[in-house]
């Protein structure tokens, strides 16, 4: 695999291999029960197009162009098509309320919005009609009716590449381009409030690039992969890794229809790779969990017992001669079975964005399907650390990569340098400051180094509860051993400054199924949460819950766009019963 220098600009990246490629398929998109595909030519004339529009409109360098669609080619043309005239790509999450729309473009200074169509693209409208200095919007779909606009200009996006020419001049604007100048602003996923606008350059998401590249060598994995995208190109780890580092290894990149599609877009595809957040390897799990125990019987005794062998396996234990040769033997009737499910090709997921549970982790390690996890950090790039391929310890993040320092602060908080560091947040350099210090990103998280420089993420500084006998709990950890039970689905634990733990529980499809009453409902989860306890300290066990009125989702504001806990604002909903639980008696 070709190793890259810093490149000045991602675009020029891009070009570099649209010359070398020219009809081979780059970008794929499931339109209509049928997948299509766009070529290398077809995507660089395109983006061509795009540039020189944008140009036409009077967008110069460092200006500042929003992005909100689904996962598709238009946004990866979009992307390159800003960044190739030096301009500034500020992606957002399509889960976003007009609102938050209103409220990025405002602070980002965005001039122009694309986006898709449909409901999003009316949220978008809305709130461009609302932002005094939006000068137009361009939509990807062209059937796209939208509400009153205010005066901006609308384009639809087939319209306005075909009526204009491709930017004559493209290469000597990437030329005139700096590795230092500002590429992006990503938006953090606010689960801590308003979000901060993350400054990004072409150096520091390079960084990243060339530290993956080196990863997946490592692993045997060449050029001309096929990744399948998932996660929103909006959030950091997908814009680099599901998109630019793709690009840059003359790799094919498929977008998934949905989560909910997953598991057939993954047979249908066949990925050779993905990255994806926790959640989904969370939602993967519970599926073929549900799937084993409805066949039930010898089935899901054997299945069970590959798992078994499989995690003896990876702790190192010696198989006895007779576990020996029932694994060869599971793993034609049970992995084989299970890795073609996932299309077969499979050679790497890669897990990134939250903590994944170490159980859920050593699930699809038991079962043949190599996970590598990561950590890192929107204002990293966002790659810090990954479990390399010929070792991999799943319960950890893995060592720094290549050209990443890493260093801890005396209370355990992860310091981290190099080329992949933000420039900071635009518009705040109070919260600049405050974040990198000395050269240093201070992460926020806290964690444990061991002798082969493999980090464990032990929590964050932020949500670290502590009880009011003065002791830290995790309260991802407690969260991971409850929502491993089946009757689970989601979990948040409170309990700062209070003397022991409480939770907000949303039950399982199956656990809600098997109750006839909320009474038995009840019942039922505070046997799984005594389960779950009996795995913990005493002060980590949860003594009284309450049952969620919903799950937790994006839709009402519980999930971030990358599905992460936005605690302060189920803690919100819920602080009235949360508080009388303590209180009060009897179990709530």
């Amino acid at each position: 695999m070709s190793r890259y220098v810093t490149k000045a600009n991602l675009a020029g990246a891009f070009f570099e291999n649209a010359a070398m490629l020219g009809d081979k398929p780059l970008l794929f998109l499931k339109s209509k029960g049928k997948w299509t595909g766009k070529n290398w030519d077809e995507v660089a004339d395109s983006v061509k197009r795009l540039a020189g529009a944008l140009v036409a409109a009077g967008i110069k360098p460092r200006d500042r162009v929003l992005i909100s669609a689904e996962n598709r080619p238009e946004w990866a043309i979009a992307d390159l098509a800003v960044m190739s005239i030096g301009a500034i790509v500020v992606p957002a999450y399509t889960t976003n309320t007009e609102d938050d729309h209103v409220y990025i473009m405002e602070h980002s200074g965005a001039l122009i919005a694309i986006t898709s169509g449909g409901l999003l693209a009316s949220r978008v409208a809305l709130a461009a009609s609302r932002v005094q200095h939006m000068r137009m919007l361009i939509t990807m779909d062209p059937d796209t009716e939208l509400p009153d606009v205010g005066g901006r200009t609308v384009h639809r996006w087939q319209d306005l590449l075909a009526k204009t020419e491709p930017l004559a001049d493209i290469d000597s604007r990437i030329a005139a381009q700096n590795s230092d100048d500002t590429c992006c602003f990503v938006y953090t996923s606010g689960t801590g409030g308003r979000p901060k606008g993350v400054m990004l350059t072409h150096r520091s998401i390079q960084a990243c690039i060339n530290a993956s590249i080196e990863i997946l060598s490592e692993g045997g994995v060449e050029e001309n992969q096929r990744f399948l995208s998932l996660l929103p190109l909006s959030h950091s780890y997908e814009h680099t890794a599901g998109m630019h580092l793709p690009i840059q290894t003359k790799s094919e990149v498929w977008y998934c229809e949905s989560a909910e599609q997953i598991g057939a877009n993954l047979q249908e595809v066949s990925p050779s790779l993905m990255t994806a957040v926790p959640r989904l390897y969370d939602v993967l799990h519970e599926r073929i969990m549900r799937s084993i125990r409805t066949k039930g019987g010898f089935s899901e005794t054997l299945f069970m017992e590959t798992i078994r062998l499989g995690r003896k396996r990876l702790e190192g234990r010696t198989l006895l001669p007779h576990e020996f040769f029932l694994d060869l033997l599971l793993e034609k009737l049970i992995r084989q079975k299970i890795q073609a499910r996932l299309g077969g090709k499979l050679k790497y997921f890669i897990s990134g964005g939250a903590a994944l549970n170490p159980e859920i982790g050593s699930f699809f390690m038991a079962l043949g399907v190599k996970l590598l996890q990561g950590y890192g950090q929107t204002e990293a790039s966002p790659v810090i650390s990954a479990n390399r391929p010929g070792k991999i310890k799943i319960e950890t993040v893995g060592p720094p990569v290549a050209g990443v320092e890493v260093r801890f602060a005396d209370d355990g908080e992860i310091l981290v340098r190099g080329d992949l560091l933000m420039k900071g947040y635009w518009r705040d350099d109070h919260s600049t400051a405050a974040t990198i210090r000395d050269g240093w990103l201070y992460t926020g998280d806290i964690g444990t180094c061991d002798d082969d420089g493999y980090i464990t993420i032990t929590g964050r500084k932020k949500e670290i509860i502590v009880n009011s006998g003065g002791e830290n709990i995790v309260p991802s950890r407690v969260e991971a051993l409850l929502t491993i039970e089946p009757e689970i689905e989601q979990a948040l634990v409170d309990g700062d400054r209070r003397p022991w733990l409480a939770a907000v529980i949303v039950p399982s499809a199956e656990a809600r199924a098997a109750a006839a009453s909320d009474e038995a409902l009840k019942l039922l989860i505070a046997e799984t949460v005594e389960r779950a306890n009996s795995r913990l300290s005493q002060i980590e066990r949860v003594r009284r819950f309450i049952v969620a009125d919903e799950g937790f989702t994006t839709e009402n504001s519980q999930l971030t766009a990358t599905l992460k806990v936005r605690r302060h604002v189920i803690r919100a909903q819920y602080q009235d019963r949360l508080a009388a639980l303590y209180t009060r008696g009897k179990q709530d």
